[in-house]
Protein backbone atom coordinates (compact mmCIF):
# COMPACT_ATOMS: atom_id res chain seq x y z
CA UNK A 1 0.00 0.00 0.00
CA UNK A 2 2.70 2.74 -0.97
CA UNK A 3 2.92 4.94 -4.05
CA UNK A 4 3.93 3.40 -7.22
CA UNK A 5 3.59 5.48 -10.44
CA UNK A 6 1.90 3.69 -13.50
CA UNK A 7 0.27 6.56 -14.41
CA UNK A 8 0.52 9.97 -15.51
CA UNK A 9 1.38 12.71 -13.27
CA UNK A 10 -1.70 14.67 -11.88
CA UNK A 11 -2.97 17.08 -14.45
CA UNK A 12 -4.27 20.94 -13.23
CA UNK A 13 -7.96 21.01 -10.96
CA UNK A 14 -10.79 21.15 -13.32
CA UNK A 15 -14.33 22.27 -12.62
CA UNK A 16 -16.09 20.76 -9.94
CA UNK A 17 -19.10 20.69 -12.15
CA UNK A 18 -17.69 18.09 -14.38
CA UNK A 19 -17.61 15.14 -11.31
CA UNK A 20 -19.95 16.65 -9.28
CA UNK A 21 -22.82 14.80 -10.73
CA UNK A 22 -20.75 11.72 -10.08
CA UNK A 23 -19.84 12.46 -6.58
CA UNK A 24 -23.73 13.49 -5.78
CA UNK A 25 -24.90 10.48 -6.87
CA UNK A 26 -22.45 7.71 -5.44
CA UNK A 27 -22.34 9.56 -2.15
CA UNK A 28 -26.22 8.91 -1.68
CA UNK A 29 -25.96 5.45 -2.31
CA UNK A 30 -22.77 5.01 0.02
CA UNK A 31 -24.78 6.92 2.89
CA UNK A 32 -27.62 4.02 2.34
CA UNK A 33 -24.99 1.03 1.53
CA UNK A 34 -23.45 2.43 5.49
CA UNK A 35 -26.86 2.51 7.22
CA UNK A 36 -28.09 -0.55 5.72
CA UNK A 37 -24.83 -2.00 6.59
CA UNK A 38 -24.22 -0.81 9.71
CA UNK A 39 -28.13 -2.55 10.97
CA UNK A 40 -27.35 -5.50 9.25
CA UNK A 41 -24.22 -5.84 11.71
CA UNK A 42 -26.43 -5.35 14.71
CA UNK A 43 -25.86 -1.71 15.09
CA UNK A 44 -28.58 0.39 16.27
CA UNK A 45 -29.30 3.99 17.81
CA UNK A 46 -26.39 6.35 16.84
CA UNK A 47 -23.98 4.23 15.27
CA UNK A 48 -25.54 3.97 12.32
CA UNK A 49 -25.59 7.62 12.27
CA UNK A 50 -22.22 7.63 13.26
CA UNK A 51 -21.03 5.54 10.22
CA UNK A 52 -23.06 7.53 8.11
CA UNK A 53 -21.76 10.74 9.42
CA UNK A 54 -18.05 9.49 9.06
CA UNK A 55 -18.36 8.47 5.37
CA UNK A 56 -20.02 11.85 4.47
CA UNK A 57 -16.56 13.49 6.02
CA UNK A 58 -14.59 11.14 4.14
CA UNK A 59 -17.00 11.64 0.61
CA UNK A 60 -16.15 15.64 1.11
CA UNK A 61 -12.62 15.19 1.67
CA UNK A 62 -12.45 12.85 -1.53
CA UNK A 63 -14.39 15.32 -3.48
CA UNK A 64 -12.29 18.28 -2.49
CA UNK A 65 -8.96 16.13 -3.46
CA UNK A 66 -10.78 15.18 -6.41
CA UNK A 67 -11.46 18.74 -7.80
CA UNK A 68 -7.86 19.60 -7.47
CA UNK A 69 -6.11 16.95 -8.95
CA UNK A 70 -8.43 14.38 -11.22
CA UNK A 71 -7.58 14.53 -14.48
CA UNK A 72 -10.28 13.43 -16.54
CA UNK A 73 -13.69 15.05 -16.91
CA UNK A 74 -16.24 12.45 -15.62
CA UNK A 75 -15.98 10.52 -11.99
CA UNK A 76 -16.31 7.38 -13.70
CA UNK A 77 -17.72 3.91 -12.81
CA UNK A 78 -14.14 2.85 -11.05
CA UNK A 79 -14.72 5.80 -8.52
CA UNK A 80 -17.96 5.15 -7.60
CA UNK A 81 -16.94 1.44 -6.98
CA UNK A 82 -14.11 2.95 -4.89
CA UNK A 83 -16.30 5.36 -2.73
CA UNK A 84 -18.58 2.18 -2.07
CA UNK A 85 -16.01 0.15 -0.99
CA UNK A 86 -15.28 3.15 1.10
CA UNK A 87 -18.91 2.82 2.28
CA UNK A 88 -18.75 -0.20 3.57
CA UNK A 89 -15.34 0.26 5.60
CA UNK A 90 -17.16 3.10 7.31
CA UNK A 91 -20.08 0.50 7.91
CA UNK A 92 -17.93 -0.86 9.48
CA UNK A 93 -17.36 1.44 12.04
CA UNK A 94 -20.44 1.10 13.55
CA UNK A 95 -20.09 -2.20 15.51
CA UNK A 96 -16.85 -0.53 16.93
CA UNK A 97 -18.95 2.47 18.12
CA UNK A 98 -20.71 0.17 20.41
CA UNK A 99 -17.87 -1.66 21.69
CA UNK A 100 -17.93 -4.82 19.93
CA UNK A 101 -15.89 -5.92 16.82
CA UNK A 102 -15.29 -9.04 14.80
CA UNK A 103 -17.59 -12.12 14.03
CA UNK A 104 -18.98 -13.39 10.89
CA UNK A 105 -20.83 -10.27 9.38
CA UNK A 106 -17.36 -8.31 9.75
CA UNK A 107 -16.13 -10.78 7.81
CA UNK A 108 -18.68 -11.21 5.09
CA UNK A 109 -18.64 -6.96 4.68
CA UNK A 110 -14.75 -7.00 4.60
CA UNK A 111 -14.85 -9.75 2.26
CA UNK A 112 -17.41 -7.95 -0.14
CA UNK A 113 -14.95 -4.72 -0.01
CA UNK A 114 -11.76 -6.94 -0.92
CA UNK A 115 -13.46 -8.65 -4.24
CA UNK A 116 -14.38 -4.80 -5.63
CA UNK A 117 -10.80 -4.19 -4.98
CA UNK A 118 -9.99 -5.67 -8.30
CA UNK A 119 -13.39 -3.90 -9.91
CA UNK A 120 -12.32 -0.11 -9.93
CA UNK A 121 -8.76 -0.72 -11.74
CA UNK A 122 -10.18 -3.04 -14.39
CA UNK A 123 -13.11 -0.63 -14.73
CA UNK A 124 -10.60 2.40 -14.90
CA UNK A 125 -8.71 0.50 -17.75
CA UNK A 126 -11.45 -0.33 -19.71
CA UNK A 127 -13.40 3.14 -19.55
CA UNK A 128 -9.75 5.01 -20.22
CA UNK A 129 -10.05 6.53 -16.90
CA UNK A 130 -6.74 5.40 -14.95
CA UNK A 131 -5.54 8.49 -12.83
CA UNK A 132 -2.77 8.85 -10.25
CA UNK A 133 -5.48 10.03 -7.94
CA UNK A 134 -7.50 6.93 -8.55
CA UNK A 135 -4.91 4.48 -7.85
CA UNK A 136 -4.00 6.50 -4.68
CA UNK A 137 -7.71 6.75 -3.65
CA UNK A 138 -7.83 2.72 -4.22
CA UNK A 139 -4.66 2.67 -1.60
CA UNK A 140 -5.96 4.85 0.77
CA UNK A 141 -8.80 2.72 1.02
CA UNK A 142 -7.28 -0.53 1.33
CA UNK A 143 -5.26 1.07 4.36
CA UNK A 144 -8.44 2.71 6.25
CA UNK A 145 -9.82 -1.47 5.51
CA UNK A 146 -6.95 -2.81 7.21
CA UNK A 147 -6.66 -0.66 10.23
CA UNK A 148 -10.44 -0.87 10.66
CA UNK A 149 -10.36 -4.80 10.51
CA UNK A 150 -7.50 -4.41 13.00
CA UNK A 151 -9.51 -2.70 15.35
CA UNK A 152 -11.98 -5.53 15.21
CA UNK A 153 -9.58 -7.99 15.45
CA UNK A 154 -8.18 -6.03 18.97
CA UNK A 155 -11.63 -5.71 20.44
CA UNK A 156 -13.60 -8.68 19.13
CA UNK A 157 -11.09 -11.63 19.26
CA UNK A 158 -8.21 -12.56 22.09
CA UNK A 159 -5.35 -11.30 20.34
CA UNK A 160 -3.65 -8.39 21.74
CA UNK A 161 -2.87 -4.80 20.62
CA UNK A 162 -0.02 -6.15 18.75
CA UNK A 163 -2.43 -7.21 15.81
CA UNK A 164 -3.16 -3.23 15.70
CA UNK A 165 0.09 -3.05 14.00
CA UNK A 166 -1.40 -4.78 10.79
CA UNK A 167 -3.02 -1.66 10.55
CA UNK A 168 -1.08 0.74 10.94
CA UNK A 169 2.01 -0.22 8.76
CA UNK A 170 0.67 2.29 6.24
CA UNK A 171 0.39 4.94 8.34
CA UNK A 172 3.84 4.60 9.53
CA UNK A 173 5.14 4.60 6.41
CA UNK A 174 3.62 8.04 5.36
CA UNK A 175 4.69 9.53 8.93
CA UNK A 176 7.86 8.48 8.45
CA UNK A 177 7.93 10.16 4.81
CA UNK A 178 7.23 13.54 6.99
CA UNK A 179 10.63 13.17 8.78
CA UNK A 180 12.60 11.41 5.42
CA UNK A 181 11.15 13.27 2.26
CA UNK A 182 13.11 10.61 0.08
CA UNK A 183 10.36 7.96 1.66
CA UNK A 184 8.13 10.11 -0.43
CA UNK A 185 9.51 9.60 -4.13
CA UNK A 186 7.36 7.14 -6.42
CA UNK A 187 7.81 3.38 -6.55
CA UNK A 188 8.14 1.18 -9.68
CA UNK A 189 4.96 -0.91 -9.67
CA UNK A 190 5.15 -4.56 -8.52
CA UNK A 191 2.72 -7.06 -8.37
CA UNK A 192 4.36 -8.88 -5.47
CA UNK A 193 3.47 -5.41 -3.66
CA UNK A 194 -0.47 -5.98 -4.56
CA UNK A 195 -0.47 -9.48 -3.08
CA UNK A 196 0.88 -8.86 -0.05
CA UNK A 197 -1.87 -6.07 0.68
CA UNK A 198 -4.37 -8.25 -0.67
CA UNK A 199 -2.67 -11.35 1.70
CA UNK A 200 -2.89 -8.84 4.44
CA UNK A 201 -6.66 -7.78 4.07
CA UNK A 202 -7.29 -11.30 3.72
CA UNK A 203 -5.62 -12.55 7.21
CA UNK A 204 -7.43 -9.91 8.64
CA UNK A 205 -10.46 -10.93 7.37
CA UNK A 206 -10.08 -14.67 8.32
CA UNK A 207 -9.31 -13.33 11.83
CA UNK A 208 -13.16 -11.62 12.65
CA UNK A 209 -14.11 -15.44 12.60
CA UNK A 210 -14.09 -18.19 15.32
CA UNK A 211 -12.64 -20.60 12.41
CA UNK A 212 -8.68 -20.47 13.96
CA UNK A 213 -7.65 -21.34 17.58
CA UNK A 214 -6.39 -18.60 19.64
CA UNK A 215 -2.64 -19.86 18.75
CA UNK A 216 -3.06 -20.37 15.36
CA UNK A 217 -5.04 -17.01 15.24
CA UNK A 218 -1.83 -15.06 17.00
CA UNK A 219 0.86 -17.24 14.68
CA UNK A 220 -1.08 -15.58 11.77
CA UNK A 221 -1.44 -12.41 12.68
CA UNK A 222 2.26 -12.53 13.29
CA UNK A 223 3.27 -14.23 10.58
CA UNK A 224 1.01 -11.44 8.35
CA UNK A 225 2.92 -8.94 9.62
CA UNK A 226 6.65 -10.41 8.89
CA UNK A 227 5.26 -10.31 5.36
CA UNK A 228 4.31 -6.89 5.84
CA UNK A 229 7.47 -5.70 7.05
CA UNK A 230 9.50 -7.56 4.75
CA UNK A 231 7.47 -5.35 1.82
CA UNK A 232 7.87 -2.14 3.78
CA UNK A 233 11.17 -2.96 4.31
CA UNK A 234 11.79 -3.52 0.52
CA UNK A 235 10.59 -0.92 -1.02
CA UNK A 236 12.23 1.20 2.24
CA UNK A 237 15.43 -0.04 0.84
CA UNK A 238 14.85 0.58 -3.00
CA UNK A 239 14.10 4.48 -2.13
CA UNK A 240 16.78 4.63 0.35
CA UNK A 241 19.46 3.44 -2.38
CA UNK A 242 17.91 5.74 -4.39
CA UNK A 243 17.64 9.44 -2.44
CA UNK A 244 18.89 12.28 -3.54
Amino acid sequence: MRKSSPVPPLCPALPAARVGAGLALSTTAGVVLVAATAQALGASGASPAGAAAGFLVAAAGIGILMRRHYPHARMGACNMVTLLRAALVCALLAPLIEDRGAGWGVALVAGLALALDGADGWLARRTGLVSRFGARFDMEVDAAMALVLALHAWVGTALGPEVLLLGLARYAFVAAGRALPWLQADLPPRLGRKAVCVAQLAALILLQTPVLAEAQALWLARLTLAVVLWSFGRDILWLHRRRG
